[in-house]
């Protein structure tokens, strides 16, 4: 809001076009919590009917819903992370055409970053880099893992293009519950896990220095290795199942363990 307030007969149209730019801009997050009705009169300037009365406009829109602990920003989005999506997401060809469609676009925000990076973005960046940095030295790595996707929040904010900061806020949920990608094997391989952090800094310096090409082919890098190695896990695990179940005979035949 603006540090004029609302004025005007449609003072209801107003304020409830003022919050619905702030969702579209992605101020307001999907699931983000409303001040309390009082609280929120003041910082807009309005009156409190006036607030009802504008946010029953939105609620009406499907913008905001009402939920047992106050109003929040209706899960605008979130329908790619539907029951749909983890039954087909058990199918290798879902994770292939996901990280193709992230190569592509990460590149493309990456290197809008560079070009479109403000000071407000280069703090955001640098903060989820030193928790990056922090949580891998630490050893955590839920930490690590949840700053990582952070980071690459940060990125499509910085590109300042809400196609895809929208789009990929989306996915950043798929991200945070490891539906297409186990991040939480990813981590648990500490070369797999300084790669990428070596990765991420590369990302983040070429977008600091805004040196768009560099941040485009890191980017894109990044999810190529992370292709690659996501691939690496899956091919080594199953080699490890086929061998458990050659020491019983697939636990349907006869034969005894064998001695170890």
């Amino acid at each position: 809001m603006e540090e004029d307030s609302i004025k005007g007969a449609s003072a209801a149209e107003s304020t409830a076009r003022h919050l619905k730019d702030l969702i579209r801009e992605g101020s307001l997050s999907p699931g983000d919590h409303l001040l309390p009705e009082r609280d929120l009169a003041v910082q807009l300037n309005v009156s409190r009917p006036t607030l009802r009365q504008g946010i029953k406009i939105l609620e009406d829109e499907g913008l905001i819903v009402q939920t047992p602990t106050g109003r929040s920003v209706a899960a605008l989005g979130r329908g790619i992370t539907d029951p749909l999506i983890a039954l087909i997401a058990s199918h290798a060809e879902v994770v292939d055409d996901y990280l193709e469609f992230r190569a592509t676009t990460e590149r493309l925000a990456a290197r809008l970053a560079a070009e479109r990076a403000n000071s407000v973005d280069r703090e955001r960046l640098s903060l989820c880099m030193d928790r990056i940095d922090r949580a891998h030295e630490s050893g955590v790595r839920r930490e690590e893992a949840e700053a990582d996707v952070d980071l690459h929040i940060a990125v499509y904010e910085a590109s300042h293009n809400l196609v895809v900061l929208h789009t990929m806020r989306a996915l950043s949920g798929l991200l945070r519950q490891g539906v297409i990608e186990n991040r939480e094997t990813l981590f648990s391989r500490p070369e797999t896990r300084d790669q990428l952090r070596a990765q991420h800094r590369a990302i983040f310096e070429s977008v600091m220095a805004g040196n768009a090409e560099e941040a485009a082919n890191a980017a894109e890098a990044h999810v190529h290795y992370t292709h690659h190695a996501l691939s690496e896990i899956k091919a080594s695990e199953a080699r490890l199942q086929v061998s458990l179940r050659r020491l019983n005979g697939g636990r349907v035949s006869t034969r005894q363990k064998v001695e170890r």
